[in-house]
């Protein structure tokens, strides 16, 4: 882990196109304000723990479906 120290108004860079920048400092809290792009999706660690949970839910639950034995279709006489 990286660890810097930075004041209001500085900002850190990852690779060439995501800027953190440091909007203010009271207390314990930090404010961030955060430029990427749009194909990168930045959320809160907790936000983004719950997406991770739900999508590994919802391949499960795909994957549940797909290891069910198939129902043969009954066959009709004409």
């Amino acid at each position: 882990m990286l660890v810097l120290s930075r004041q209001r108004d500085e900002s850190i860079m990852i690779g060439d196109n995501v800027e953190i920048i440091i909007v203010d400092v009271r207390g314990d809290k930090v404010r961030l304000g955060i430029t990427a792009p749009k194909e990168i999706p930045v959320h809160r660690r907790e936000i983004y723990d719950a997406i991770q949970r739900e999508k590994a839910q919802k391949e499960e639950s795909q994957a549940d479906q797909s290891e069910k034995p198939q129902t043969p279709e009954s066959t009709k006489d004409s």
